[in-house]
């Protein structure tokens, strides 16, 4: 068994009168969170207390961009060029690094989110402009990806640090993972989570697995990512993961 692995959680979801996801249980049990940044979801109200809940617990914050669409919560499939990714991924990031200023904290890491995330994984020019983006805001931040997905290929040809990803509360078929369109029993209880989760990181074929993910509008996410923590690291307190 491994000594150390982040564990991260898409959250700050939530804007205006609409509430999404279980953040306040969630930040304790992570060490990363990638915040909303207002297209998907997300507002500046959200959004600041979202960093500040972060910075209570400790926790690493990665900017969590995504498309356009509150009304689908960044989950329908866009025609997007490379130069309106690359616009709308530094404008969000921008968004979410006044926040962290104001708190005098830096961001960790960026990772895209829902149809977004997919679309750049599949398609070589929009990881590039993603990347490009990425970049030119700061050459040092992480990014979190799916391996072997064209988002980890441009990341790695312009030296940004990669850092692969699994979805523990998403349902794999031949290695890939099933983004939308699953059922809770798809993907079984958090038992069956936690085991899942601790056989894939004993398998050396994962090596190159850095991050968990759990979702915060996962049906019970915290018990996932307590049976999580519970299995992964039972004698360790959250300053002492990874």
């Amino acid at each position: 068994m491994r000594t150390a692995i982040d564990l991260n959680c898409d959250m700050g979801e939530s804007f205006g009168v609409y509430r999404y996801g279980a953040d306040e249980e969630m930040m304790p049990l992570i060490t990363s969170a990638n915040i909303a940044c207002g297209f998907h979801g997300g507002d500046p109200r959200i959004m600041r207390e979202t960093v500040a809940l972060a910075k209570k617990y400790g926790v690493r914050v990665g900017a969590h961009i995504g498309l356009p669409d509150r009304g689908g919560f960044g989950r329908r499939y866009m025609q997007m060029s490379p130069s309106e990714v690359y616009d709308l991924s530094l404008y969000q990031l921008g968004a979410l690094d006044a926040f962290l200023r104001a708190e005098k904290m830096t961001m960790a890491h960026v990772k895209l989110h829902g149809a977004l995330y997919m679309m750049a994984s599949d398609d070589p020019a929009l990881s590039d402009a993603f990347i490009e983006a990425v970049h030119a805001f700061d050459p040092s931040l992480s990014v979190f990806t799916l391996p072997d997905s064209n988002t980890s290929r441009s990341a790695a040809r312009l030296g940004i640090r990669v850092i692969h990803e699994y979805f523990a509360d998403r349902p794999y078929s031949d290695g890939k993972v099933k983004m939308f369109g699953w059922t809770p029993g798809e993907i079984g209880s958090p038992m069956d989570i936690s085991s899942r989760v601790a056989q894939l990181l004993e398998n050396p074929d994962y090596a190159d697995i850095g991050t968990v993910c759990v979702h915060s509008d996962t049906v019970g996410a915290p018990a996932i990512m307590k049976a999580i923590r519970d299995r992964l690291f039972p004698e360790l307190n959250p300053e002492e993961l990874l």
